[in-house]
């Protein structure tokens, strides 16, 4: 994947979006599964020593690890995530911020492509998550975290602060697995991002049920290492998995470097600057060390809001 073609970006800027495939070559993809690999065999052998999962055979895949850590009723996701939860940090909150994830921040087509839409002043916004999602009916119906089960209608401008509200800025929805409509890929409602609409803080932040532009939804499937790349006032979902497969992908921002981020109590930085490219950071120990800093910060300090919207808004009703 290179720059945008002139064709690609107007289509982008009239439809709100794009599916881009091999945005991210293989070897990039296989060094972030063997890093989730070895995550899941170091945090599996404690939840088993603690009685959550059971013991399993040395061929057991990620996967097979992965649907034992559901069937537990335990918290498996945070620790995977590269991100902290909206509340409750403390000192100890997993999180997970290694080489592999590092370098696919910063991988050079997606910052082509990034370059192509906002400049080459480019900074990784710390919005950004895992998500490894099972097949619908294995979850439990307690469970309702968009980054585990379908994902309600938002648009990403929406889940800000107003500080970033003219912020410019781009989400690449990075597929790791191929998403397809049985694994519940995104859906997208082209052409509809002028405005912000108004959304709700329920057990998800999603758009107010009275805006849901839902006559408009096309999903949009794409394979392993494409995307689907995002105006931040595009309205968008994911279909539930109905398959008997996990999918998996991240979500990852970038915005104009010096711009607000939305999210200004997390860690963001450089990862290209065609003016001063001595501030590029190109250490993924300092990005880890970042984040270790903010958690040890945030467990000590008063809550910190990650989203504008009260549940009890005259639409939310």
């Amino acid at each position: 994947m290179a720059y945008l073609s002139e064709d690609e970006k107007i289509r982008f800027h009239q439809q709100g979006y794009l599916v881009l495939e091999n945005l991210i070559d293989t070897a990039t993809l296989a060094a972030v599964r063997s890093e989730y690999a070895a995550l899941m065999d170091k945090h599996y052998d404690t939840w088993q020593a603690a009685g959550l999962v059971p013991p399993v055979s040395q061929s057991a895949s990620f996967w097979d690890k992965l649907s034992h850590c559901y069937q537990g009723g335990f918290d498996w996701y945070q620790p995977f995530d590269i991100s902290l939860p909206h509340n409750d940090i403390t000192e100890d909150t997993p999180m997970h911020f290694g080489p592999a994830v590092f370098d696919m921040v910063r991988h050079k087509g997606i910052l082509d492509m990034i370059e192509s839409l906002i400049g080459d002043e480019i900074t990784s916004n710390p919005i950004q998550h895992v998500r490894i999602k099972p097949p619908q009916h294995v979850v439990p119906k307690s469970e309702t975290r968009a980054h585990v089960v379908a994902t309600d209608w938002h648009q990403d401008m929406g889940v800000t602060l107003p500080e970033a509200d003219n912020t410019k800025f781009i989400t690449v929805w990075l597929a790791i697995t191929d998403a397809t409509i049985e694994n519940g890929c995104l859906q997208v409602a082209e052409g509809e991002f002028a405005e912000m609409l108004p959304h709700c803080q329920r057990n998800q932040v999603g758009i107010a049920d009275a805006f849901i532009p839902k006559t408009k939804a096309k999903p949009v499937p794409v394979k392993a290492g494409g995307a689907v790349v995002f105006h931040p006032l595009t309205p968008h979902a994911s279909l539930a998995n109905i398959s008997n497969e996990f999918r998996w992908s991240f979500d990852l921002r970038y915005n104009v470097t010096g711009q607000p981020t939305g999210r200004s109590q997390f860690p963001e930085f450089v990862v290209r600057s065609a003016k001063d490219p001595a501030s590029e950071l190109k250490d993924w120990r300092a990005w880890h060390q970042m984040w270790v800093d903010t958690r040890t910060h945030l467990a000590n300090s008063a809550h910190v809001p990650q989203h504008r919207w009260a549940h009890d808004a005259p639409y939310c009703a």
